[in-house]
């Protein structure tokens, strides 16, 4: 996705409304005549207005400092995975990495404190020490807390405390979506984002207004590797029985025309480009209904059809197309609109305007506040290593994996 030049990608947020820019502006120029300027966490932070998920990052960070920081910063030998009853040289690097007395034997008290590390570093806590346990141990404290710096520097660029009104954040990293009120979160829910391939992009837009019924304009490559082999094997008869319309082109005044004109195996081959739509049903990706904030990056909310509602129970929501798929979209149109949305069997497409535009920010975090400290997440679109070495000089690249 192309952002402007002036945009870290990573980090900042592309404003696309100018309405939510300004007082976007003028808070950052708040923040830097109190003294936050480039990765510079002043302990002023505590009381200042920024948003909660800043102050709650600014207390786990001052936890993971006092629990982290004093442990020996030795480094492990790759090697077999150590576990209870493991003994050696490896499991006395093991013991003193971790801060427990001297010892060769991985006993109960050393798989507790692996058990403790890989919960907050992002690991399953079974409390074996396998390969990407040993290569987070060796990352090392400051890595951690430099991807804890990084985070809050995106927490930086999210509405204050004190802002009054109604927004949602959106955090791809987690892939969660969050009601707010006033400041404070009234409601939340899961979703699903962009894969690694089509990221979801950081960014501030206004939500205008809902289409209920909404078409579904097929995506360029999808109409390239599914539709058009479809139409080769079957002919028209494949579009006709999946309720695909054929349109002339991808401007707002693009009329059907007839799908025999079209050079499908030229689409096949990447050729040219055909835009396809089809309408409501339970075929259609957007479900009954579409949550709009015109941008130039395509992204919107949406609703899925019943068929895909599993989907959202999964550990694994990093696979759209790069749009904001809802776990349940008629609980969020309730609260934008303080009424239940109606969609009934209708074909038509309906756009409904809300009587104010809501803000949409969508950020990226890659840890969180726990009850007792920070708890590390993976960096699904991987955007971490190049941020952590640019403004920290950190070579290391950030553990997203577990292979035991």
């Amino acid at each position: 996705i192309d952002v402007p030049p002036s945009i870290e990608q990573g980090l900042d947020m592309v404003y696309i409304d100018r309405e939510i820019a300004p007082s976007m502006e003028q808070r950052d120029e708040q923040l830097q005549a109190q003294g936050y300027d480039d990765f510079k966490v002043a302990p002023e932070d505590m009381f200042s207005p920024v948003h909660p998920i800043y102050t709650d990052l600014r207390r786990a960070l001052v936890r993971y400092q006092m629990k982290w920081a004093g442990l020996p910063q030795v480094k492990i030998p790759a090697g077999p995975t150590l576990k209870l009853d493991s003994t050696g040289d490896r499991v006395a690097l093991l013991r003193q990495r971790l801060g427990l007395p001297e010892g060769t034997k991985f006993d109960a008290t050393t798989a507790a404190a692996v058990k403790e590390f890989q919960g907050v570093h992002g690991f399953k806590a079974d409390g074996i020490a396998g390969g990407g346990t040993i290569a987070a141990l060796n990352l090392g404290y400051k890595h951690y807390e430099s991807v804890l710096l990084l985070n809050l520097e995106r927490a930086r660029r999210l509405p204050r405390t004190s802002e009054s009104g109604r927004y949602v954040l959106v955090d791809a990293g987690s892939a969660r979506l969050t009601m707010y009120e006033d400041g404070r979160p009234v409601d939340s829910m899961r979703v699903i984002v962009g894969s690694k391939a089509t990221e979801t992009p950081m960014m501030a837009a206004l939500l205008r207004f809902v289409s209920v019924h909404p078409w579904w304009n097929t995506p360029p490559e999808l109409a390239k590797k599914s539709v058009a082999p479809g139409v080769l094997k079957e002919g028209m008869k494949y579009l006709t029985d999946r309720d695909y319309e054929v349109l002339s082109d991808w401007g707002d005044d693009a009329t059907p025309i007839d799908p025999q004109t079209v050079d499908w195996q030229a689409v096949a081959d990447g050729k040219i480009t055909a835009r396809l739509r089809r309408g409501p049903g339970e075929w259609n990706s957007m479900g009954d209904y579409k949550f709009n904030m015109p941008n130039d990056f395509g992204i919107y909310l949406h609703d899925v059809p019943d068929k895909e509602r599993d989907l959202f129970t999964k550990d694994d929501r990093w696979i759209s197309n790069g749009c904001i798929r809802l776990e349940d979209a008629q609980r969020f149109g309730k609260w934008l609109f303080g009424r239940p949305l109606k969609a009934d069997g209708s074909k038509n497409e309906v756009n409904v305007d809300l009587p104010k535009p809501v803000p949409v920010y969508v950020t990226y975090l890659t840890a969180e506040a726990g009850p007792s400290g920070p708890k590390f997440r993976a960096d699904p679109y991987d955007r971490d290593p190049a941020l952590l070495a640019r403004y920290f000089g950190d070579g290391q690249q950030q553990v997203a994996a577990v292979n035991r």
